[in-house]
């Protein structure tokens, strides 16, 4: 990639950049590197973004790997709210990135294979990387990193590395990845900031570069040549002929001028945008005029906005009084959001682009103009079992997207989905959300039975369990239930089961008992995807909902239980009754 140089005035940032990629001494390269210049308030906002990441060699989707990771963490970070920092921006999307391929290597080796079978399949096709990137916003240079990747700045004064490798020796001079993308469920992320000056070079390299050559022959080699493409070249051919056996990957970064006084990152705090002011119809909020009400509660007001630009509608979202002060819901409020704008689904309802910037806090998400499952079902109370299951699969698919992004809804009911006018099912309102490897809003122990509403949560959550993809299914099986009958499987009481004991004395309500027209088969799936118990619920959303179109011979011809399992007693009685015969014969003797 040729050189790329800002030609904007000198008060502000404008850099000029030079890459270079190569397999080196391997057949293949697993690198990969991207980087973003943007304008306006892209840049002022978020700054420029520079990637590199190595595929891990022992798996055949190395490559896969950095690309997926670079290309997300591009298109995610300047998809964050605004208010989020840079720190805060980058951390939360390494750490998304990181759950989701954590998630798809987990499902490698298969339901049969065994530990040894799994652990080779992981290796040879799991998602597994380094991630260096470099954040560069006004003068402040902000460094996240884990691997073994390099990233330094250079100046007249030498060399400066500004990372540390992650590793550990594995014996004979070789060693092992201690941290990487992709490795574990949670990742641990190296942050450090800098302030920059016009003439400072900052180096991003794979591990070859950094391994093969000094910092002195890095540096030399970077000042010597003020074209940054030929440069970066130079370093990764010295760097094969000095004997490194890995690919080789380099990005070189000069500042020109800097925007001065105005990078307060260092402090690592979010931007706190004031709340709007009271809201009236008819008044205009950064360019959306507001029409009318959605919804007023006590956690949210939501109203109809129409985008004065280009016409469309939007729901815009603001903090009731009573949370406005609160930074937790402040920051929870941008979040959902964001998780909008990551999921892609006709199912799940969007957000619009960011065209402009916002002087108050709120969100924005798309608009669809129907009714809630709630009135839906007021409207259809004895609805045919094809109509709800055409519904039910759609909600599914849009809870399957959902997760795919490792995004658990914790709050699925009927008031939270809606039907558009063509008949489609959209699950919308994602502000009790969790999205896994979000440390910040991970819930504290016990929330997770306040983020939704009583009736269609699992069990396990008034236990103090945490949320998870089973208890979003509990919650959509609950749904598809009260749909064919009006009521809820364990009657209005069961939210009080608040103890493994108690939820275990609690008895589901066959269908039937309401309605004759549902087969057993489709009872026999509903009670199994409403147990109380996650563990002995379906394990995937995709088999619940097959299962209510085609029957499930292991739920409607269980094997009967052990006598000792379905009535100890009467076992024990048998027993007792043969040995005192056992007696009585002996006796008679």
């Amino acid at each position: 990639m040729g050189a790329a140089q800002g030609s904007a005035p000198p008060d502000r940032l404008t850099v000029t950049v030079g890459q270079y990629s190569c397999a080196g001494a391997k057949p293949a390269n697993q690198d990969f590197y991207g980087c973003i210049l943007p304008d306006g308030d892209l840049l002022a906002n978020k700054g420029m973004a520079f990637v590199v990441a190595d595929g891990i060699s022992t798996s055949r989707r190395g490559r896969e790997a950095a690309e997926t990771a670079v290309a997300s963490f591009l298109t995610d970070y300047y998809a964050t709210p605004d208010a989020w920092s840079p720190r805060t921006s980058a951390q939360r999307v390494i750490a998304a990135i990181n759950s989701w391929m954590h998630g798809q290597n987990a499902a490698l080796g298969g339901m049969g294979a065994g530990y040894a079978d799994s652990d080779r399949a992981r290796e040879a096709e799991g998602l597994v990387t380094t991630f260096t990137a470099l954040i560069l916003r006004d003068a402040a240079a902000h460094i996240l990193h884990l691997g073994d990747g390099v990233a330094a700045r250079v100046n007249e004064a030498g060399l400066e590395r500004l990372t540390e490798a992650h590793r550990v020796p594995a014996g004979g001079g070789a060693h092992l990845l201690a941290r990487a993308l992709g490795m574990g469920r949670h990742v641990e992320i190296d942050h450090s900031c800098i302030m920059v000056q016009p003439g400072d070079i900052l180096l991003m390299a794979t591990d070859g570069i950094g391994d093969g050559l000094t910092d002195r022959e890095i540096a030399q080699a970077v000042q010597a040549n003020p074209d940054l493409t030929a440069a970066a070249c130079q370093l990764c051919e010295a760097a094969l002929a000095a004997g490194a056996e890995d690919n080789l990957t380099v990005q070189l970064v000069r500042v020109d001028s800097v925007r001065q006084g105005a990078a307060d990152d260092l402090v690592a705090a979010e931007a706190q945008l004031p709340d709007p002011p009271e809201w009236q119809a008819g008044q205009d909020c950064d360019g959306y005029t507001l029409l009318r009400p959605l919804h007023i509660g006590g956690r949210s007001h939501v109203w109809l906005a129409r985008d004065t630009a280009t016409g469309a509608a939007a729901a815009i979202k603001r903090l009731s009084a009573e949370r406005a002060g609160d930074p937790q819901a402040r920051s929870e409020l941008l979040l959902e959001e964001w998780a909008l704008g990551r999921v892609r689904s006709p199912h799940v309802l969007g957000c619009p682009p960011r065209t402009r910037p916002r002087r108050y806090l709120y969100a924005i998400s798309g608009y669809c103009d129907g009714i809630t499952l709630e009135q839906w079902q007021r409207d259809h109370p004895h609805a045919d079992i094809a109509a709800v299951r055409a519904i039910i699969t759609q909600v599914a698919r849009g809870l399957y997207a959902l997760h795919r992004r490792q995004i658990i809804h914790r709050d699925l009911r009927p008031a939270n989905v809606m039907i558009d006018g063509d008949g489609t099912a959209i699950i919308i309102d994602l502000g009790s959300a969790r999205i896994d490897g979000l440390a910040e809003h991970a819930p504290q122990a016990g929330e997770d039975a306040f983020a939704g509403t009583l009736q269609f949560s699992a069990p396990e959550l008034y236990r103090g369990l945490p949320a998870s993809e089973q208890s979003d299914l509990y919650s959509l099986a609950a749904m598809t239930y009260y749909l064919l009958t009006g009521h809820l499987p364990y009657g209005p009481r069961a939210g009080a089961a608040d103890t493994l004991s108690r939820q275990r004395r609690l008895r589901y309500v066959p269908v039937v008992t309401y309605r004759d027209d549902v087969p057993d088969w489709v009872d026999a799936a509903l009670a199994h995807a409403l147990h109380v118990e996650p563990h002995l619920r379906y394990q995937e959303v995709s088999a619940f909902v097959h299962d209510l179109s085609v029957p499930n011979t292991v739920l409607t011809h269980p094997q009967p239980a052990p006598l000792l399992m379905r009535n100890p007693v009467v076992l024990w009685q048998v027993v007792s009754a043969g040995l005192a015969a056992a007696l009585v014969i002996a006796l008679m003797r």
